[in-house]
């Protein structure tokens, strides 16, 4: 398995994994009924867990283009150096992001949500340079 794989994996299984904390928040302020029904009139979950309920949203979305790139790379045999140290920082950017939006760090989130985007410029960099030089 390449490591631009190996990291793929890691970031589906952290995608995977934020909603639990923010669900045990959502079971421990509105009670199991309400939590796991369709209420109009929800309390409101603690800022932390509305924080990172958003930050899970965008998870999930970047995981779309992330994993694309990542099987494209595979798939082209455009992986190397460049898209191992880039998938490796994608991962790295995921975890920072998470925990500074839940925690509402100032810059942390954008700066970290940055990082994770030009991470996969450069995994599309290395795919567009292999199929140029081909």
């Amino acid at each position: 398995m390449t490591i631009e794989l190996k990291y793929l994996a890691w970031v589906c299984v952290l995608t995977a994994l934020i909603w639990v904390p923010y669900i045990v928040n959502s079971v421990a302020v509105r009670g199991l009924n309400d939590a796991l029904g369709y209420m109009p009139h929800l309390k409101p979950l603690a800022p932390w867990a509305t924080r990172m309920r958003a930050a899970h949203y965008n998870a999930v979305e970047n995981l779309v283009v992330f994993a694309t790139l990542v099987l494209v790379a595979h798939l082209a045999g455009a992986s190397g150096e460049v898209t191992a140290f880039a998938a490796m920082a994608y991962f790295w950017a995921r975890v920072v992001h998470l925990i500074g939006y839940t925690f509402a760090f100032p810059w942390v989130r954008t700066i970290s949500f940055l990082a994770g985007f030009l991470a996969q410029m450069a995994i599309a960099g290395q795919i567009l340079l292999s199929a140029t030089t081909r």
